[in-house]
């Protein structure tokens, strides 16, 4: 049985993630939202203006009032704001599974970035909270977020025809996953 603990604040060698305050709001239009090659595979459109990110961002404070609302802003120390964001964005408790999804400006891309994020969330999820399974899936177009499942140590799974919907349409998943034991070993 997981402890949920919501999203507290983590930090790693070059970034701080943290809850999102509406101050956040111009950084994040500025910096992914409103960005098309950012959204290209996401579910929701490039942001039209800084209300809508702020209108988002409420959604997402609003989420820090439960124990199980994980909503992380990924906060560049050298930059001081936000460039992207992580969050679980489905949980199986029956089985103590949290899934990931994230995204990051496009300025920062290839900078080995989202790895370093997903790698905290990743080992607070497993030895904080107690999940027993972590996942995430990409469209299978956007290999670039495969890189990263694979990075995180996690293992392919397979391919699910049709199960996703992104801004190019239906589209085939490839699902990932490191489980509780896996990551023991791969930390010692």
């Amino acid at each position: 049985m997981m402890k949920h603990g919501g999203t507290v604040r983590l930090e790693t060698e070059r970034l701080i993630l943290r809850r999102f305050t509406l101050d956040d709001a111009e950084a994040m239009f500025k910096n992914w939202a409103n960005d098309p090659a950012v959204t290209e595979f996401m579910t929701w459109p490039p942001h039209p203006s800084v209300e809508e990110s702020r209108r988002v961002i409420g959604m997402w404070i609003d989420s820090y009032d439960r124990p199980d609302g994980y909503q992380w802003a990924i906060e560049l120390k050298a930059l001081g704001e936000p460039i992207g964001s992580i969050n679980v964005v489905r949980m199986n408790e029956s089985v103590d599974e949290c899934e990931l999804g994230w995204c990051i400006g496009s300025d920062w891309w290839g900078q080995g970035i989202m790895p370093e994020a997903a790698s905290a969330v990743v080992k607070y999820l497993f030895e904080v909270v107690g999940a027993n399974r972590v996942a995430a899936r990409h469209a299978v177009e956007n290999e670039k977020s495969g890189r990263v499942m694979r990075k995180l140590g996690m293992v392919k799974e397979g391919v699910l025809r049709q199960s996703d919907r992104s801004n190019h349409g239906i589209s085939d998943c490839a699902q990932y996953a490191i489980l509780a034991g896996e990551y023991q070993q791969k930390s010692t």
